[in-house]
């Protein structure tokens, strides 16, 4: 299987607007359509409450042709199209789908951020992991989440093997990012968003990027939007993963990062597996 995640940062833009950026997203998404993948997972969709409209539909059928979806926005109390998540897979396959509710702090539970699909032999779920935020305002919140998290994917992984992917909003290790020394409190590099992400790793999943790559430095999937030349200077992070269960580690085959061209904020990651 071939299997495309991205942090699209407002699938609503990139169907409606025709504003440079928007206009960047679709030149992603065609790089997309033309990996042929099974399932793309979309996080950051910014949708309306009640979901793709009419005109969202059509555009949706016409860029990913021969494909079914699924989506979650974010719901009131919870910010209006904010966060939110979309499977997209190809009409030949019909999975179980669920939205799962991990008893999460404030209103991260309704925000959109987990979609699952039950393939029968495997779990394929998605996550837009809540961001600590500018101040770390966020990061204890976001510390019960990483706990609550990894206990979901471990129930997952005790009845079939799982495939996760998504925004991590976190990059594990020092190599994961161009500059760890000037990053030690940010958002997406604390101690606690580290650690947690490594617990969810020591409950039985494998980062696959470096699964295949080993420890290869300078390959990212995230160059900030504030700084004009983040991409240019390649000053990027890797926040954004392909995990799977340990004992189908050797089945994956292929697990990297797509060129998203002028576009910075995240690019696609693939992988594929031989399920």
């Amino acid at each position: 299987m071939k299997l495309i995640s991205w942090n699209i940062d407002s699938l609503n833009a990139a169907l409606t607007s025709d504003s440079k950026r928007a206009v960047l997203s679709r030149k992603v998404i065609d790089t997309i359509v033309e990996e042929d993948a099974d399932v793309i997972a979309l996080q950051e969709t910014k949708l309306p409450e009640k979901g793709p409209s009419k005109k969202h539909m059509e555009n949706l059928a016409e860029l990913f042709e021969g494909y079914s979806y699924v989506w979650r926005s974010s719901k009131h109390p919870a910010r209006k199209s904010y966060a939110g998540t979309m499977f997209l897979y190809k009409d030949k396959y019909s999975p179980q789908v669920s939205y799962p509710d991990i008893k999460a702090p404030d209103t991260m539970d309704l925000e959109g951020r987990i979609i699952t699909l039950d393939f029968g032999e495997f779990y394929l779920t998605q996550v837009y992991t809540p961001n600590a935020g500018d101040g770390l305002k966020r990061l204890k919140e976001r510390q019960v989440w990483d706990e609550l998290y990894a206990e979901y994917l471990n129930e997952l992984d005790q009845v079939k093997p799982v495939l996760a992917t998504g925004d991590y909003n976190v990059a594990h290790n020092e190599i994961d990012l161009a500059h760890p020394e000037s990053n030690r409190r940010s958002a997406g590099f604390t101690d606690e968003e580290r650690q947690g992400f490594t617990k969810l790793l020591s409950k039985g999943f494998t980062d696959t990027f470096r699964y295949i790559h080993g420890d290869a430095e300078g390959q990212y999937s995230w160059w900030g939007q504030r700084v004009r030349t983040s991409k240019i200077n390649n000053s990027g992070w890797r926040i954004d993963y392909w995990l799977v269960s340990d004992r189908i580690t050797e089945k994956v085959r292929k697990s990297e990062m797509l060129d998203s061209g002028k576009r910075q904020d995240h690019t696609p990651t693939l992988l594929e597996i031989e399920l």
